[in-house]
């Protein structure tokens, strides 16, 4: 049977014992495994280092896949604030975060992504880096948040951008794709932001702050 080119890429690399026990764990507490694909984990880790960020703020933290990636491109003197819908959910992303070695690296700010943010910037709070992997249809407001929040040169990366398919599919006008759909043209769009969108997987967009 032919291989996928995503199949392909990722037949390439060893397993990673960290991220497989993410996996694990989330398929053990019956949550959804929608963690971001190995691949674009592992391009977290380099746009992170290669851009020198040490404050960076997830959106959507699920079972800590994305930080424990996260955490180790920003190196040990970085930091990471991880926003969370469910309380269970953050519990579940700290222990994998503590097991790899990050526990110490990590905050949960646990609610409403919005509320969270409104209080980062009433905070002041500036960040290197953003992770957006959270509802769809808070896209365009999480893109907002984050060029407020940004420091210069700051990177915005967003994933599930193609949702499966729909967001190309002029048949599907439910919200979240409309609000993905709109995400995607502000990206494109944005004179403030140097950007590009990745077709893999399921679709990454990849931004700077100008």
């Amino acid at each position: 049977m032919m291989m996928t080119d995503e199949q392909y890429v990722e037949s390439l690399y060893k397993e990673d014992a960290s991220l497989e026990a993410v996996h694990l764990g989330i398929q053990e507490a019956g949550m959804q495994d929608v963690s971001v694909a190995a691949g674009y984990g592992r391009l977290l880790t380099m746009l992170a280092k290669m851009s020198g960020a040490k404050a960076a703020l997830e959106i959507g933290a699920l079972g800590g896949y994305s930080g424990i990636c996260l955490a180790r491109g920003i190196g040990e003197d970085g930091h990471i604030t991880s926003l969370e819908l469910l309380e269970r959910n953050a519990e579940i992303a700290g222990k994998h975060m503590a097991e790899a070695g990050y526990g110490g690296q990590v905050a949960y700010m646990v609610g409403d992504a919005k509320e969270s943010l409104q209080q980062l910037k009433a905070e002041g709070r500036r960040f290197d880096f953003f992770f957006i992997d959270a509802d769809k249809e808070g896209y365009p407001v999480y893109l907002d948040y984050a060029l407020e929040l940004a420091n210069p040169g700051a990177v915005i990366v967003a994933d599930n951008i193609l949702l499966r398919g729909r967001t190309t599919n002029e048949a599907k006008q439910g919200p979240a794709v409309q609000a993905v759909r709109l995400f995607n043209e502000r990206i494109a769009a944005d004179e403030r932001l140097l950007s590009t969108v990745l077709p893999g997987y399921d679709g990454l967009a990849v931004a700077i702050v100008k």
